[in-house]
């Protein structure tokens, strides 16, 4: 026998995104200006999906513990997944992201 599935086949809802759904804990912070959000995920959370870091633009595997960060006045549509060394080094980053030569492009 299979185990029983507790889980809702229905369509995503708001509550989908409530902050302690992926395993970590949520706080704001003010970034250039603005105010953003900020959800740590912990690694057994981030499972199934790799996402690329808008700081260092290398992939961030499925499994690992990372940031998503959006501005608070946007939606979800504007979550952008960070590793947690290159969120904390925003500030030090460039603009201009320096790739190898045999890096992806995409």
């Amino acid at each position: 026998m299979s185990p029983r599935r507790n889980r809702p086949k229905g369509p995503k809802s708001a509550e989908d995104d409530r902050p302690g759904r992926y395993g970590g804990w949520q706080s704001s912070v003010d970034w250039q200006g603005d105010e953003w959000s900020v959800r740590h995920v912990a690694g057994a959370s981030a499972q199934g999906k790799s996402y690329r870091c808008p700081g260092c633009d290398q992939l961030i595997p499925d499994g690992v513990p990372h940031v998503v960060a959006w501005p608070a006045h946007a939606g979800v549509d504007d979550r952008r997944h960070w590793h947690k060394s290159c969120w904390n080094a925003r500030d030090r980053r460039t603009t201009r992201v320096q790739r190898s030569r045999n890096a992806p492009r995409f």
